[in-house]
């Protein structure tokens, strides 16, 4: 059986953040200690990570869901939560992160390179953090930031320069262990080889890699036999060798059937035109094979191909056809941009980006951002005067204002959020400033107070 996986879906659970405490400082010969409660750590991140020595993604197969752990609590005395530590996924170089629907998120290729696939939730502000001049005590504390649950998919296309592509047992694999120190199963039947094998060749002064493309034949670009598995390893490569059996004994084939049937194929597939052919003719140690050979070669250098005749059991042609996949891949390597590595994006907001929307839905009024949606996720709504703090932020940061202007009034709808909204109805008496915080601690005058009753109407 097979242990190469080349294609998984990945469940990521990152970890919630910590809440943070509510606590005040009660000592002897301190009566005024004041607010003493730490912050909650963050959670966890699920991250991917390319390391050379794994080669597959049997490990997310056979484990397909990953969680982070939480964050710890604050606490008294100034004590803030631990962070949880990240859970990290080891990729092999060349794995893509797409969403179930087909988006690319990253490309990770290299060693280290990085990509956080569910971030942790932020722990939430003790009330020493939240204490101010105007609320010197206060009696809330901000919850743990719930975090990302994701469903991602992982695609792995191997980073090879050549790719020998051809029928089952034409050879491939034979070449790549007779030109590398690889050593894969080989036999003389169909589909012996059901994973693609890697080998790393040294002509001269160049040193390149050499991938065998396993289970190409007819109609593999719509499925039949492994080729659609592995033809995606064949979008890297920058050089494509047709290794073509000469000594086949089946019948209606020969080396000139054989390389129009895979071509065919790789045109169905797409993608792949601008890449340099070569053409490897194999198993000349067949004295029958040599003759075929000789007789083909000169049909396949009018089409415009670089023909080796070669035999992968007594190496026979294999230095030559080295040194010249070696000239193709330095050509691919000099045409192709330099690598810089990964460049962050920047993306500056706008000067008069308020950091939310706010939309007329017929269910009422929905708002849409980053900053309400989390502090709203960080309110513990059984707390009046964390009700209240939430109010003061959310004012702070223009949304009564833009309700007003899309024709609000007392007593609307709003909802803060997507499928999981926060609902509630609202009165504009709730705005930062409107009334002092004069109740006992854990509680706010303003959430009971009639409209009527504030300076202005609560207009």
């Amino acid at each position: 059986m097979a242990t190469f996986v080349d294609q998984v879906t990945l469940h990521a659970q990152a970890g919630d953040g910590g809440n943070g405490c509510a606590s005040v400082m009660r000592e002897k010969f301190k009566p005024l200690g004041g607010p003493d409660g730490g912050n909650g750590g963050s959670g966890g991140d699920v991250v991917a990570v390319v390391d050379p020595s794994v080669t597959t993604l049997l490990e997310f197969h056979r484990g397909p869901h990953r969680k982070a752990m939480n964050g710890k609590p604050g606490a008294g005395d100034h004590r803030h939560g631990a962070k949880a530590a990240d859970v990290i996924l080891k990729v092999p170089s060349g794995t893509i992160v797409r969403t179930p629907g087909g988006e690319v998120l990253a490309d990770l290729i290299g060693a280290g390179a990085t990509y956080v696939i569910a971030r942790g939730g932020r722990g939430g502000l003790g009330n020493a953090a939240l204490a101010s001049p105007r609320r010197k005590a206060p009696g809330f504390a901000l919850l743990g930031e719930p975090a990302e649950q994701r469903d991602v998919v992982l695609e792995l296309k191997l980073v090879a320069d050549v790719a020998l592509v051809g029928f089952p047992s034409a050879g491939k694999s034979s070449v790549v262990a007779a030109m590398s120190a690889a050593r894969p199963k080989i036999a003389d039947y169909p589909f012996t080889t059901l994973v693609p094998n890697l080998g790393v060749v040294t002509a001269g002064e160049v040193v390149y890699t050499v991938a065998d493309v396993p289970g190409l034949i007819p109609g593999a670009s719509q499925g039949k036999g492994l080729g659609l598995e592995f033809l995606r390893h064949v979008e890297r490569c920058s050089v494509l060798v047709h290794v073509l059996d000469c000594a086949t004994i089946d019948p209606g084939r020969d080396p000139i059937d054989d390389l129009d049937t895979i071509e065919n194929e790789l045109a169905l597939y797409g993608g792949l035109e601008d890449r340099p052919r070569m053409v490897a003719l194999n198993k000349i140690d067949v004295p029958d094979a040599r003759v075929l050979a000789e007789m083909v070669k000169p049909i396949l250098e009018e089409r415009g191909y670089q023909v080796f005749e070669i035999s992968a059991a007594t190496h026979e042609g294999l230095r030559a056809l080295s040194f010249a996949m070696a000239e193709k891949v330095l050509a691919a390597r000099a045409a192709a941009a330099p690598d810089e590595g990964l460049r962050p994006i920047l993306k500056p907001k706008a000067v008069d980006d308020a950091g939310f929307t706010v939309t007329i839905e017929p269910e009422g009024y929905r708002v849409r951002g980053d900053r309400p949606e989390r502090w709203v996720r960080q309110t513990d709504f059984s707390n009046d005067e964390a009700v209240g703090y939430l109010a003061d932020r959310l004012a702070r940061l223009g949304l009564e204002e833009e309700l007003i202007g899309l024709g609000a009034v007392p007593g609307s709808t709003v909802m803060i959020g997507g499928d999981d909204a926060v609902v509630f109805d609202w009165y504009p008496s709730i705005m930062a400033g409107d009334a002092p915080h004069a109740g006992p601690r854990g509680t706010d005058v303003r959430l009971d107070a009639r409209l009527d009753e504030l300076p202005g109407g609560g207009s």
